[in-house]
């Protein structure tokens, strides 16, 4: 696929969060080293405490050689106490859920899903515009300095929202060459509403590369934005917003990520579940 290095690239500027349990009775080993800021965290993962300890990480005497199906594989006493808590913990994150389904994103905008990777596809007046993302590694770090002993007991947990970095493919009919813009959401800039002008999404690299051609050409020259003229990066904006990837998309591109990435999320726990009960 045209977009895979660079999605793949772009995945790992950014440090994968640490989810965490939310309930009391998880051991502490899972928990951050006191003193340190805690990240963003589900239910599952913030659980604290020790009553569980012995019956989730370690096997009880006498119950290591059990084995409860036809499967050959170890089942403990600790199996059975982590499937129930992962049946438990499904029940809470359907609860929760905000989006049954997908939601769309206005603008004409066709949406194609592969697991993690999602595309959004628009064809205007001769063009084709892509956008893909991958919802992976996508939920930012906290930067909140509140240890969970000092959070309130009555204090709301922080919504967690996925703001992948995304690639836009400009293809004009009868060419051979694919305008690629690499984007992503600044982390200072994702929910300031401080400026209603000011975008909540910036370009960081520009390139060409062959219309059609599955991976992309290092030898192809790389526009870095950093040290870029702010006219030209105007323009670049502009075109961008012309074919309908503007600060509205951007919002609605983040909803449509928090809404995949808990879907993939609830699966996840799900198959982790089918994996320990051994079914």
């Amino acid at each position: 696929m045209l977009l895979a290095r660079a999605l793949r690239a772009a995945a790992a500027l950014r440090p994968a969060p640490r989810r965490l349990l939310s309930s009391s009775s998880f051991p502490r080993a899972f928990l951050p080293p006191h003193g340190t800021a805690p990240t963003q965290a589900r239910s599952l993962w913030q659980l604290g405490g020790g009553g569980w300890r012995s019956a989730l990480l370690r096997p009880r005497r006498g119950s290591a050689g059990g084995v409860s199906c036809g499967c050959g594989g170890l089942h403990t006493e600790g199996d059975k106490a982590f499937a129930q808590f992962l049946t438990d913990e499904i029940k809470e994150e359907k609860k929760i859920q905000k989006h049954k389904s997908l939601p769309k994103v206005s603008g004409g905008w066709e949406l194609e899903v592969h697991g993690t990777e999602a595309r959004l596809v628009r064809k205007i007046a001769g063009e084709k515009i892509t956008v893909t993302f991958n919802i992976n590694n996508s939920i930012p770090p906290s930067t909140e300095e509140e240890t969970q002993e000092e959070q309130k007991p009555d204090e709301q947990e922080p919504e967690l929202t996925s703001t992948p970095n995304f690639v836009v493919e400009v293809i004009k009919d009868d060419t051979k060459q694919t305008l690629v813009l690499d984007c992503h959401y600044p982390e200072d800039e994702v929910g300031d509403e401080g400026e209603e002008e000011s975008d909540i999404f910036t370009i960081r690299e520009v390139s060409f590369q062959p219309t059609g051609e599955s991976d992309w050409k290092d030898t192809n020259y790389t526009l870095n934005t950093d040290s870029l003229d702010w006219a030209l990066y105007d323009h670049l904006m502009d075109f961008l917003a012309d074919r309908g990837v503007d600060n509205t998309f951007a919002d609605e591109l983040i909803e449509l990520s928090t809404a995949l990435e808990h879907q993939e999320y609830i699966k996840f726990l799900e198959d982790l579940k089918s994996f320990v009960k051994c079914q």
